[in-house]
């Protein structure tokens, strides 16, 4: 009858069985409340910049969207 040599660690023996278990989730993106453009949670809004709220860091213009301000 085969036996093993070496005892298999905790890791291993748990890598082993996770295979069945974990898989891929979709994210669950939410709209943010100050310009209502989908966002992670917990992330700062990548469109205007804030995030609870607060302007976490200041968005920079496009060319196009300068030149029209200016006309």
């Amino acid at each position: 009858m085969a036996v093993p040599k070496k005892r298999t660690s905790v890791s291993r023996k748990g890598k082993r069985r996770a295979g069945q278990h974990h898989k891929l989730y979709r994210k669950h993106p939410m709209t943010c409340p100050n310009c209502k453009a989908p966002t992670m949670p917990h992330y700062a809004c990548p469109s205007c910049g804030t995030y609870k709220g607060r302007e976490v860091f200041a968005m920079k213009a496009d060319k196009s969207t300068a030149e029209q301000a200016q006309a």
